[in-house]
C-alpha cells in the first residue's frame, strides 16, 4: 500500500550565500542537520567545491535538493529535503534573487551586498522564516524591506502615534515568537 505524501510548510532547510572563493557571506539554517558552525562551514565548503564549475542550477547533494544561482561573484543556494519539490525551491531562489536585484539596483555582487548587508538579511527574512516560505513576490519583498528600513531610521519624534504603536507591536510579537 502506498504511503500518502505529507505536505509541510517547512520546505526550506537552508539559504546560503557564498562569495566566489566559497566563503560565507550569509547563511540561515532552518533545520539542525548541521548544528555547529564548524559542520556548517565544512558543508558549505564541499557544496561550493561541487558547484563552482558546473552550469546546472539544481543538484542532489548530501541527500538534499540544492538549487542555486551564480551572480557575478556570489553564489546563492536554497536547500530542501530530498523529497521536496524542486520547482518550489527554485521559485524561492528566483524570488529572493530578484528582490535583491531590486534592492541593490541590479548589482547583486559581493561588494554591494556587504555594503547593504541589512537589506540582504531583511530580504531573506521576508522571503523565508524558520523554513517556511513567507513571500515569493520580489516587489513585495523589496517594498517590505525598504518600508522597514525607512521606518526604523526615522526618529521617534517624527513618527505618528500609530507608527510607534505598530512598531512596538511588531517588536513584541517578534520577542514572543522567539
Amino acid at each position: 500500500m502506498a504511503r500518502p505524501q505529507t505536505t509541510s510548510l517547512y520546505t526550506t532547510k537552508a539559504v546560503i550565500i557564498l562569495d566566489n572563493e566559497g566563503k560565507r557571506l550569509l547563511s540561515k539554517y532552518y533545520q539542525s542537520e548541521y548544528s555547529t558552525s564548524k559542520e556548517q562551514k565544512a558543508f558549505e565548503k564541499s557544496l561550493f567545491e561541487k558547484t563552482k564549475k558546473t552550469t546546472s542550477e539544481i543538484i542532489m547533494f548530501d541527500n538534499q535538493i540544492v538549487v542555486y544561482k551564480n551572480s557575478i561573484d556570489v553564489f546563492i543556494y536554497v536547500l530542501g529535503s530530498a523529497d521536496e519539490n524542486e520547482l518550489i525551491l527554485n521559485h524561492v531562489l528566483i524570488s529572493f534573487y530578484e528582490a535583491l536585484s531590486l534592492l541593490l539596483k541590479g548589482q547583486v555582487e559581493k561588494r554591494v551586498m556587504m555594503e547593504n548587508f541589512d537589506l540582504v538579511a531583511l530580504a531573506l527574512d521576508e522571503t523565508v522564516d524558520g523554513g517556511i516560505i513567507l513571500e515569493s513576490e520580489p516587489t513585495l519583498i523589496a517594498s517590505r524591506v525598504t518600508k522597514k528600513s525607512s521606518e526604523a531610521d526615522m526618529p521617534l519624534s517624527e513618527q505618528t502615534v500609530a507608527q510607534v504603536f505598530q512598531r512596538a507591536q511588531e517588536q513584541l510579537a517578534r520577542s514572543l515568537l522567539k
